[in-house]
């Protein structure tokens, strides 16, 4: 008998359609299976990637379900984002239109595949009925503390018109349109994944059969350090300036300070000084450059001095203060104490800018001339020229020179985290709406719950440009305080 496809499939799937097989009820005598591949996006048609994951997905659910397992195999559609929003520009239609019509061609194609999806539990995440549930979760959040917004340097597509997360951005350019990034000062929403820092590193332990060097990426992206924080007086102010340090062995060493284009007080150095202009154009240069290429090892070192001091808390020398670009506000506290003798990245700059270089830890077989280094010394060793410290093992000296400094109030230790809060909110359409009110009397209010969904409105003009189409919607921007009954504003990042 020769196999047609389009005979026997559709009969067989038209069957397994009208007898609902794999239609889930609750059935508490047999075990639960729960297997989900992660919805697709909805970009038009399926690819051979798609048919690769969900067969696999299919595999297994069938497999459970012939072994007897109650098999819940869902099925929906990650329906939101900009993509959708760009194509539905391009194509002088709504996004709404666009993304539906995706949807019910990848559905089509999905089903002719013969996959065991149980199609009544089909969800879109652009459907007002999934995302007030969406809304109602930031809401519960932002009262527990674990939801806020806070202005940030962030990166900025240009021609999106829009913030994008660091994985977003390849060489400096928009991942989706290829287009300039700059870092701009912006205000967002953030989820406060930092308050869990501790406990997801610590669940990296217990995750059994994971492979080893995708547990390393995660523990180094969330990246525990011991330190302390320590602050260094402005030469003829009351002001300081707070760097982060593992390294409180190296102080001694300490020769110049670096601060991040972003961190507050690089303005506030510059400010009415002869070199004010020259040095904010250096920053600006700095800020179109994206965060993840100025970390890059192989990026060369760029500086500015800004003709200010700060002082050694230990020793009482002079530290010139430059602006850095390869310095982040995202780690530490945007500054940081530069050892040029025992860190790379410090020597290069040094050797560049001609600093000095300064011996504060001497390994045990050999003598460091600073003249005659090609490299930084990180290794082991005893401190040296280090007034009460002298000839310490530098690992005793880590935790001896913060006590020290620790009694006179200049100093903490510390533990820092490398995860970041993630930043949540974008300044498109095509997303759900953030459920608050900002009220001049009340500040930020929820959206009371009985007023979920916070719905999209349908009468916007889309043009990728000029900032977010949701606050050029009168009919959706203005609104009325829940609190006090006074005139607001509805919050446009979606």
């Amino acid at each position: 008998m020769k196999y047609s496809p389009a005979e026997i499939e559709h009969k067989w799937q038209k069957k397994w359609e009208d007898d609902k097989l794999f239609k889930v009820e609750a059935d508490s005598s047999r075990e639960k299976f729960y297997c989900l591949e992660m919805f697709p996006y909805p970009s038009g048609k399926i690819h051979m990637g798609h048919v690769r994951n969900y067969a696999i997905g299919d595999v297994i659910s069938r497999f459970k379900f012939m072994k007897g397992f109650n098999v819940i195999h869902p099925m929906g559609w990650d329906a939101f984002g900009m993509p959708a929003e760009n194509a539905a520009i391009e194509h002088k239609t709504h996004p709404a239109i666009w993304t539906k019509s995706n949807i019910e061609y990848m559905k089509k194609q999905l089903k002719q595949l013969g996959l065991s999806y149980d199609w009544d539990r089909e969800i879109a995440t652009c459907d007002p009925e999934y995302y007030k549930w969406e809304q109602l979760l930031v809401i519960k959040m932002f009262e527990k503390g674990l939801v806020y917004k806070r202005t940030s340097h962030l990166n900025w597509c240009e021609a999106c018109q829009t913030v994008l997360a660091n994985e977003q951005v390849e060489d400096g350019k928009c991942w989706r349109c290829d287009g300039e990034v700059r870092i701009k000062e912006l205000d967002g929403w953030y989820f406060k994944i930092t308050d869990y820092a501790e406990e997801l590193l610590s669940c990296t332990e217990k995750m059994d059969g994971w492979p080893k060097k995708v547990l390393t990426m995660q523990q180094n992206w969330i990246g525990k350090s011991f330190g302390a924080e320590i602050d260094f007086n402005i030469e003829n102010t009351d002001e300081k300036i707070t760097v982060f340090t593992t390294r409180a062995d190296t102080l001694f060493g300490a020769t110049f300070m670096s601060v991040a284009p972003e961190h507050p007080v690089a303005k506030k150095l510059l400010s009415g000084t002869e070199q004010e202009k020259e040095g904010l154009d250096f920053i600006e240069g700095i800020l179109k450059e994206d965060k993840i290429n100025r970390m890059a090892d192989d990026k060369e070192k760029k500086g500015f001095f800004t003709g200010k001091y700060v002082i050694n808390p230990l020793n009482g020398r002079r530290m010139p203060v430059f602006i850095a670009n390869f310095v982040l506000m995202d780690y530490g506290t945007g500054a940081v104490m530069a050892v040029p003798a025992h860190d790379q990245r410090d020597f290069e700059f040094a050797k560049k800018y001609n600093l000095d270089i300064k011996i504060a830890i001497m390994p045990e077989d050999q003598e460091l001339v600073p003249a005659e280094m090609t490299e930084a010394y990180s290794g082991a060793g005893r401190l040296v020229d280090a007034a009460q410290f002298e000839s310490m093992p530098n690992e005793e000296a880590k935790i001896a020179v913060v006590e020290f400094l620790a009694g006179k109030g200049i100093a903490k230790s510390t533990v820092n985290f490398r995860l970041r809060d993630w930043q949540i909110s974008r300044q498109r359409y095509w997303g759900a709406p953030i459920p608050f009110i900002n009220c001049p009397k009340c500040g930020t209010v929820p959206v009371p719950e009985d007023q979920l969904p916070v719905r999209l409105p349908e009468d916007v003009e889309l043009s990728g440009t000029g900032g977010s189409p949701l606050r050029k919607s009168a009919a959706f921007l203005n609104t009325t305080c829940p609190k006090c009954g006074g005139a607001a504003e509805r919050e446009t990042d979606t």
